[in-house]
């Protein structure tokens, strides 16, 4: 069941794309009504006022642990599958559990694998030892750490999701799970558009060898659907800049 008429409150870190443009995907495509804090004055504030040591959350809310959250109604969801989960089945973005059961599940499998593998781990080639540290402290960690993710990791991540969309749940090839869109696609061309900005030559040769050309296909389906390309053409579409996907040239050197 659509719920797109009623409000969410989505709220992350103003200034970068980051966790949040998954969620905001999401809710740009079910034409959802939703406040976001990275576009209001106080933006900065609310967001920290959720994730300070001092918020000991409500009775029906634990305290979350950090951005992204989603306020709908009395309840305050975080961390992002989680997030994609609540939202997919009321926004219409996952299979009906009436018509398949278990397909929610294959759709948070596919989620969390491409979380897993095109932006946690682009993000951990620039960031190898510690968060907390700056990239230029840690960067011959990273040198390295790049050129695994490069040369092994990318490529395993990309072949694994060539072979869903040649499977017969895909049903078709244009979709991951089932023939119709869902929340897995809209995650899986977000990571996909991140790391095509932190590693253009590495991407660029990776879809000139024609191997992953359904996955390379999924991108360019997502980024021409009515509702996406107005949101990515908006203002509402932040730029890349020291977020998660982060472009360093000898990083992505061939």
């Amino acid at each position: 069941m659509s719920e797109a008429s009623e409000t969410y409150d989505l709220i992350y870190w103003p200034g970068l794309p980051g966790r949040g443009e998954f969620i905001r995907l999401v809710l740009e495509q079910a034409g959802a009504n939703y406040t976001d804090t990275a576009h209001v004055e106080d933006g900065m504030r609310i967001v920290l006022s959720y994730s300070s040591t001092d918020n000991h959350g409500s009775p029906v809310n634990p305290p979350p642990f950090a951005p992204p959250m989603l306020k709908h109604g009395k309840h305050t969801i975080s961390q992002t599958p989680n997030i994609l989960l609540y939202l997919g089945p009321r926004l219409g973005l996952a299979p009906s559990t009436e018509d398949d059961p278990i397909g929610i599940y294959h759709v948070n499998a596919l989620t969390l694998t491409a979380l897993d593998g095109l932006s946690n781990e682009p993000h951990d080639t620039h960031h190898p030892i510690a968060v907390g540290d700056y990239y230029e402290d840690q960067k011959g960690e990273a040198l390295k750490r790049a050129k695994n993710y490069r040369e092994q990791r990318l490529p395993k991540f990309l072949e694994y999701f060539q072979r869903v969309l040649s499977s017969e749940t895909s049903r078709g090839g244009e979709y991951l799970y089932g023939g119709q869109l869902t929340y897995a696609d809209l995650v899986l061309f977000q990571t996909i558009d991140g790391v095509s900005f932190a590693f253009p030559k590495r991407m660029s040769s990776l879809k000139e060898s024609g191997k992953y050309d359904k996955v390379f296909a999924l991108h360019e389906r997502v980024k021409a659907l009515d509702k996406i390309a107005a949101y990515l053409k908006s203002g509402k579409r932040q730029k890349y800049l020291m977020g998660i996907y982060r472009h360093y040239p000898e990083l992505d050197d061939e």
